[in-house]
């Protein structure tokens, strides 16, 4: 028997690094189990070049990668998503559009690397920070016994891993 796989939505402000990083990590650690979609609420013109330089250097596909509008996921077209989580303290903040399905919601905040300020080198190991905190959360995400799981149980685990602190791979 095969189900769907559940449908995943990041959010940040400009989904230019945070949200593009966590979509690709998901995609992959998932395993077909997860459908990963990134947005945001005020999106830039595009990726930021040390988002697809960083994930380019760890073999990630980066053909889907484009800044794009949450407006994309609220329409009646748009996939139905299971979870939406921001990763971004200003999306968090902001009054989201409906979501199709009321799907389950936490926030998963990282520090955002686009603003780190220095050598292209300190700036490189920030986005690099960021990508080992989503994959911490993301890696204890997929792990759950969402099926096994009642609502609250999931909620808090969800609203829990919001909160880990990833110190090493």
């Amino acid at each position: 028997m095969t189900t769907a796989p559940y449908n995943v939505l990041f959010l940040c402000t400009g989904n230019s690094a945070r949200s593009l990083i966590a979509e690709a990590i998901m995609n992959r650690e998932g395993m077909g189990k997860f459908k990963a979609y990134s947005a945001g609420s005020n999106p830039g013109p595009a990726p930021h070049p040390f988002t697809l330089e960083l994930l380019e250097g760890l073999n990630h596909d980066t053909s889907f990668a484009r800044s794009k509008s949450w407006d994309e996921f609220a329409g009646p077209d748009a996939p139905k998503m299971d979870f939406v989580f921001t990763v971004c303290d200003n999306a968090a903040a902001e009054e989201c559009p409906y979501w199709p399905g009321q799907p389950m919601t936490a926030h998963w905040g990282v520090p955002d690397p686009v603003k780190v300020e220095g050598s292209d080198a300190a700036r490189r190991f920030a986005f690099s920070d960021t990508y080992r905190m989503l994959r911490s959360r993301i890696s204890i995400f997929v792990n759950l016994p969402i099926g096994s799981l009642d609502q609250m149980t999931l909620q808090r685990n969800l609203d829990d891993i919001g909160q880990t602190t990833a110190t090493a791979d």
